[in-house]
């Protein structure tokens, strides 16, 4: 029998698909005359960032990018990236943000894997963009930007962003897209395989993501957001959307550097930023001499490795509110965050400190996160002490690994997607990771997959064996220690296999230590990692 509350359908008056696309709409509608961009020079109205991103949007469906075709943008943070996070959705395209570290063999991979239609690049970065696309053995529609800010004479002189911008809008095919499930980006992260693994996001993921930010921040209208966060890293954290949401303003200074970012906080007066924690460090040592406290104190979110807490310590001298937050590509970036308790007010700087470096409790977006035991399938007792693995479950959890069914189906074993990183929940119920359970390097907010260093390592003439772990850092945080057992009769130096590696990988991810030792082994041969990183942690090399 039919329920009285199941008479209801759907309808256009009470049914909207979510997605970020609406708050373009609502910073245009309510906060048209507001600063949106500030970038050297340049300063653009919500108005006028809107109308771009129109006119940008057209340009797009002009070249052929309609509903599912991926577009690729190869560029640093700048004004017109902030816009391809509006434009692309609009044309119901994927926006694929390139990491502008990797090196040409892994960015070729991706324009193959992507199924990628069509390319953006910044001007700076076309070498590197011909260099993947020789090893790719194929050509690629291209657009380039040209930013005023940087000189250069790289260029392919053929269509450019400028061009796009001569578009005309056509509202009837520009719009909400008409299923929120819709992926709207794509975003590669390293797995354990050491190939990167495309993972898709959807609207309506991006638009709770965005919410659930601006509440566990406690983000008011009108912030002064600078832009440190690589857009290629979950899409800044999402936080394009969060600004267009409030009607805020981006400031861009190009390149994350200590000086330029310190300059860019005491001339527009910024409020609020994202950074990892070697950016964090940075800034620390570039404080000038003399500079008094942040004041009011400026609002940062930091995630990747835990900030050592003599960091937390510094930052918070200089007049930086930091929170300690933990996510995934996987999960559109943070799905949990170190929420200050009152009682922690009593304690001493250096324990607020190591407090504050927990993962803490779930965003309000998110459905549940949860440290389980695989093996009961329970989560773990709240003592602190006993490890389980973290599983999240909500809205903003991917859509899945693109043309990758089976880590997919892995990922999502038992209702559950599954991190990969073991932690321990206090009696308080905070979260804190304890060891990651996948093979993954964070090194200065970059993920390092150890299997792809091993890869190239194992091409070296003299390496018999290699295995790579995470070896502390005080500045990055952590950073890729390899462990090599010489070929009989080899020679090879460190210094050598490290530039071997620089030259077949970026450079952040190439051994910062090599070891020649004899490596641990199972009776089938595998070798044991965890013996090596408790040498590490011993000191014993």
């Amino acid at each position: 029998m039919q329920k009285n509350f199941d008479q209801f359908e759907k309808a256009e008056a009470n049914f909207v698909p979510l997605s970020p696309i609406s708050f373009l709409h609502r910073a245009e509608a309510l906060h048209g005359d507001r600063t949106a961009v500030i970038y050297g020079d340049q300063q653009r109205s919500w108005s006028d960032t809107a109308n771009r991103v129109r006119r940008v949007a057209a340009g797009l469906a002009a070249q052929g990018i309609t509903r599912g075709d991926t577009v690729t943008v190869l560029c640093p943070n700048i004004p017109e990236l902030f816009e391809l996070h509006f434009a692309v959705a609009l044309t119901g395209g994927v926006l694929n943000t390139l990491n502008t570290r990797l090196e040409a063999e892994t960015i070729a991979y991706i324009l193959d894997h992507a199924d990628t239609k069509l390319v953006i690049v910044d001007q700076e970065l076309i070498p590197l963009l011909n260099a993947a696309l020789e090893k790719l053995g194929q050509r690629l529609p291209t657009i380039e930007i040209a930013d005023p800010n940087i000189e250069t004479a790289n260029t392919l002189d053929g269509l450019t962003y400028d061009d796009l911008l001569k578009g005309t809008p056509d509202a009837d095919a520009l719009g909400l897209p008409s299923d929120e499930w819709d992926a709207i980006t794509l975003n590669y992260t390293s797995g354990t395989s050491g190939r990167p693994k495309g993972v898709v996001y959807h609207h309506r993921g991006a638009y709770l993501m965005a919410l659930g930010t601006v509440a566990a921040w406690q983000t008011p209208h009108y912030p002064i957001y600078l832009s440190v966060v690589p857009m290629f890293h979950c899409n800044g954290w999402g936080h394009p959307w969060v600004i267009a949401m409030l009607g805020g303003t981006m400031v861009f200074t190009r390149t994350p550097a200590a000086d330029k970012i310190l300059d860019a906080i005491q001339t527009h007066g910024v409020t609020h930023f994202g950074a990892a924690p070697i950016v964090l460090q940075m800034l620390t040592e570039a404080q000038r001499l003399g500079q008094a406290a942040f004041d009011p104190p400026i609002k940062v979110m930091t995630a990747g490795a835990p900030p050592p807490p003599s960091v937390l310590e510094q930052t918070k001298a200089m007049g930086l509110e930091v929170m300690q937050v933990y996510g995934l590509t996987e999960t559109y970036g943070h799905i949990s965050k170190c929420l200050w308790q009152d009682s922690w007010a009593e304690l001493n700087a250096s324990e607020q400190a190591r407090l504050q470096a927990q993962q803490g409790i779930a965003l309000p977006m998110v459905e549940s996160v949860s440290v389980i035991d695989r093996e009961t399938g329970a989560p773990v007792a709240q003592d602190g002490d006993t490890q389980g693995e973290i599983a999240i479950r909500g809205n903003t959890v991917m859509k899945g690994y693109y043309k990758d069914p089976q880590a997919t189906a892995d990922a999502f074993a038992e209702g559950w997607f599954w991190s990969g990183d073991g932690a321990v929940v206090h009696p308080d119920g905070y979260m804190q990771i304890r060891d990651r359970l996948k093979d993954v390097i964070i090194s200065g907010g970059e993920n390092i997959s150890s299997v792809e260093v091993e890869a190239v390592l194992y091409r070296h003439p003299a390496v018999q064996a290699a295995a790579v772990v995470a070896r502390p850092d005080p500045k990055w945080g952590e950073v890729p220690c390899a462990f090599i057992e010489r070929r009989e009769g080899e020679t090879a130096s460190d210094a050598e296999i490290i530039a071997f590696c620089r030259n077949h990988l970026a450079g952040f991810k190439a051994p910062k230590s090599i070891i020649f030792a004899d490596l641990p082994k199972t009776s089938t041969g595998k070798i044991q990692k965890f013996l090596l990183r408790k040498s590490i942690q011993e000191g014993r090399v």
